[in-house]
């Protein structure tokens, strides 16, 4: 009877913790070096299903509040006004990522995970891609569909329709989701980046472009957002323009900023920006210090 390596403990929950990898890969011995035993306690981790229902409940409420307040727009601009169903819908984002981005790294959106797995610097294993994506489209789908009991007779939950034609809604959609995946790409895989305002910065994104892009192709960003409220509301129309506009978008936001960060093997590496909280420490020992001098 074979005997399997035994199960190591990971020390973080982060799915694109570099170390946590190498240093499974480490740990595991040579003895069992084939691919299959090397390689599936590290990309089926044990704390997968966490991560699986992390993404399903952040969808969730993504589309439960950006999706609601589109529809009270729809219905009634009274209600909610174009602004602020856009602030609402970053802010949501903003809401998820510090809540369990360090569970799942709070996807949220299927062609984000496609390009942090596409990406070399994303290190997201493909095996993992599938049950990623099945949660985010299951708690979009769940959300649709809740909001649709709760809204009723509101007929239009949500749904991204190009305002004009579909190549113009199609080209927005690459451009604004490009913005949102550079901004991503920044602050999630960069270690230079301030991290401590990842939410705030891709917040800030996704807000800005739903004030730019709502009008245009309805701002989706996210195919997820777009399927769920597409099949409670029975409308389809021009549903190709969101799933290919925000795939094609994250892919070259994601290519783009691997070509112009810096490595650590370059010589002409620039000197590391410390964190905000990092700063902050080194203000509160030099105002320590400089009251221990006053002091003697």
């Amino acid at each position: 009877m074979a005997t399997y390596p035994p199960r190591h403990s990971f020390t973080s929950n982060e799915i694109h913790d570099i170390d946590i990898v190498n240093n499974t890969i480490a740990m595991v011995p040579e003895s069992y070096s084939s691919h299959q035993h090397r390689l599936l306690p590290i990309t089926l981790p044990p704390f997968l299903l966490r991560k699986v229902v992390s993404e399903i409940i952040s969808t969730f409420l993504l589309v439960f509040v950006s999706c609601g307040v589109a529809a009270l727009h729809m219905s009634d601009d009274t209600r909610v006004s174009q602004l602020g169903a856009s602030i609402a819908s970053g802010l949501i984002v903003t809401v998820m990522i510090y809540s369990v981005g360090h569970i799942s790294g709070a996807h949220m959106n299927p062609a984000v995970t496609f390009a942090f797995a596409v990406s070399k610097h994303g290190q997201f294993p493909w095996i993992q891609v599938p049950f990623y994506w099945l949660a985010q489209l299951t708690g979009a789908i769940i959300s649709s569909f809740v909001l649709k009991a709760l809204l009723h007779p509101i007929k239009n939950l949500g749904t991204t329709t190009p305002a004009g034609t579909p190549l113009q809604a199609l080209i927005t959609e690459i451009v604004v989701t490009f913005i949102m995946m550079f901004v991503t790409s920044a602050v999630a895989t960069d270690t230079r980046a301030v991290g401590e305002l990842a939410g705030l910065a891709v917040g800030s994104a996704v807000c800005i472009n739903s004030i730019l892009a709502g009008p245009v192709s309805g701002g989706s960003m996210n195919p997820a957002r777009t399927l769920g409220p597409a099949l409670a509301s029975n409308r389809f129309n021009s549903l190709w323009v969101y799933f290919l506009g925000p795939v094609v978008g994250t892919l070259l936001a994601s290519f783009s900023y691997n070509f112009i960060r810096f490595d650590k093997s370059r010589k002409s590496e620039p000197q590391k920006t410390p964190s905000l909280k990092l700063r902050r420490l080194q203000s509160q020992e030099a105002a320590s210090a400089a009251d221990a001098s006053d002091i003697a």
